[in-house]
């Protein structure tokens, strides 16, 4: 029997000829990257007193930047010293860094075929790459920046193979939620997706799907080194790597079609994601909101900072509601600046703030007070995720969090990209 493509990386690391599910395999790790978060929470575990190979550890200010409070400069610090103390030459200061995902994703961190991963949930991103990546606990980013290894149980794989072409008016965000929503958690699982209309998806369409599997549970996200991946990596580094290519006798757990040209624009309501999600055109409440942001490892993109200003060209923010844009790395808000996008953005009223977590993970740049109402591009909406646990947390494309924000209410943003001409 095939193998699937993460079970390849795994055997393939683990020096043996095949994996299969239920499988423990002992792994070496490509890239270990650590953030400041994990250094805030306990210095200890995440800075340890030797590292097996500093060319295979990379640290990244993300989270609390720049610091907004004494703790977060203090670790700042302690990352500092601690990359000039083991020789860390990929180390991501406040100002020429962003989301680690992003980050890890522009640098050239994450190459197909090979296994990294982050103290951080959202790592599964860089699986757009063909990349084996996950997020895990502290302890076990310690041992492996001390080690190079760590072990993995070889999760089944679910397969979602897309069809057909996407419509002009959806996005990733939707693509995802649409998935969510018809197939719910996958748990215990890894997915992976092929198809012929993966193929029409630009790479930020695809990022953005791979980072929100996440929140459908997934254990590893992977997707082809097609001719979209490999452009964009060759711009970016001359590392050798070897892309993995799931066989076509690879045993699945589950193979679903999903035709995007069936996708509408589609929200997720409160709380949670998998099973409470609907299109925007059978959402029959006006919702007003109080905020809106546009941003995260999910949808800062390029691509979303130029929808979002197609969408709000020639326009204002509603009275009361807020609009908060943060780019996903330094690099994007520069290329941003240049194309026009954050200056007609501005324009509107909107907010533009430096790359970081920041609203997203409910730190900082963006906090959401009590009985307010969110609508959201980042990641998660769970209850307290923003900021109070008495606010409400809807989410959408980055098109229709920009259009709520015209409105003063959720709203479905197919007329203004079609005035746009984008849709």
């Amino acid at each position: 029997m095939g193998m699937t493509m993460v079970e390849k990386i795994l055997a393939r690391h683990a020096g043996i000829h095949d994996a299969k599910p239920g499988d423990i395999v002992v792994c070496e790790v490509d890239m270990a990257v650590q953030i400041d978060l994990s250094i805030l929470v306990d210095d200890r575990l995440a800075l340890p007193r030797r590292i097996a190979d500093p060319d295979r550890v990379a640290l990244i200010m993300d989270h609390r930047v720049p610091a907004s409070k004494i703790d977060d400069a203090a670790a700042h610090r302690k990352a500092r010293q601690f990359a000039a103390t083991h020789g860390i030459r990929r180390f991501f200061d406040v100002g020429r860094s962003g989301i680690c995902h992003q980050v890890i994703q522009e640098s050239g961190l994450a190459l197909p075929g090979q296994i990294l991963v982050c103290s951080d949930s959202h790592t599964i991103a860089s699986g757009v790459l063909n990349c084996a990546a996950r997020g895990l606990g502290q302890i076990e980013i310690t041992q492996i920046m001390c080690t190079g290894k760590t072990w993995f149980r070889v999760s089944p794989t679910i397969l979602f193979r897309l069809e057909g072409r996407k419509p002009a008016n959806v996005f990733g965000k939707d693509i995802l939620l649409h998935i969510a929503g018809r197939y719910g958690s996958v748990e215990g699982h890894s997915v992976e997706f092929s198809g012929p209309g993966l193929r029409t998806l630009p790479l930020d369409d695809r990022s953005t799907i791979c980072t929100m599997c996440a929140e459908i549970s997934a254990d590893f996200a992977t997707m082809p080194a097609d001719e979209v991946v490999l452009a964009y990596l060759a711009s970016r580094t001359q590392a050798a790597f070897e892309s993995a290519v799931a066989d076509d006798d690879a045993e699945y757990a589950a193979i679903h079609v999903v035709n995007l040209e069936a996708v509408r624009p589609t929200l997720a309501r409160p709380d949670f994601i998998p099973n409470n999600t609907l299109p925007l055109e059978a959402f029959g409440e006006r919702v007003r909101i109080d905020q809106a942001f546009v941003g995260s490892c999910a949808n800062g993109k390029l691509e979303d900072l130029k929808t979002v200003a197609a969408v709000l060209k020639g326009r204002r923010i509603a009275p009361g509601v807020r609009l908060i844009v943060t780019p996903a790395s330094q690099k994007i808000y520069l290329e941003a600046l240049r194309a026009g996008y954050v200056e007609t953005i501005v324009e509107t009223g909107a907010l533009v703030t430096n790359s970081t977590c920041g609203a997203c993970a409910g730190g900082h740049m963006g906090v959401v007070g009590p009985g307010e109402v969110c609508i959201t591009s980042s990641t998660r909406n769970f209850r307290g995720r923003m900021g109070s646990p008495d606010a409400r947390i809807y989410m959408a494309s980055s098109a229709t969090v920009a259009a709520s924000a015209v409105l003063g209410y959720i709203a479905d943003p197919t007329p203004f990209l079609v005035e746009a001409g984008v849709a």
